[in-house]
C-alpha cells in the first residue's frame, strides 16, 4: 500500500514559482513534495525527542526550530 502525500502539488508549484521558476513540470512538483515531506518527518521525529528529553509530551515551536537547525 502506498502512503498518501500530505502536501498538495499546487503548493509546490507556488513555492517554485515564488523562487523564480517560469514553468514547473509535474515531475518537479512531485520531487519537491517528496523531499519536503521526508525532511519534515525527520524534523518531527527529532523535535519529539527534544520535547521528551525536556519532560514534555507537547511539541513546541522551539523544539521544531531547534530540530531544524541541527543536522539530521
Amino acid at each position: 500500500m502506498t502512503e498518501k502525500s500530505i502536501l498538495p502539488l499546487a503548493a509546490m508549484e507556488k513555492l517554485l514559482k515564488k523562487s523564480g521558476a517560469d514553468r514547473v513540470s509535474e515531475d518537479a512538483k512531485v520531487a519537491l513534495r517528496d523531499a519536503l515531506e521526508d525532511y519534515s518527518e525527520q524534523i518531527g521525529v527529532h523535535a519529539i525527542r527534544i520535547s521528551k528529553h525536556s519532560g514534555r509530551k507537547t511539541v513546541k515551536a522551539g523544539d521544531i526550530k531547534l530540530a531544524s537547525k541541527q543536522e539530521i
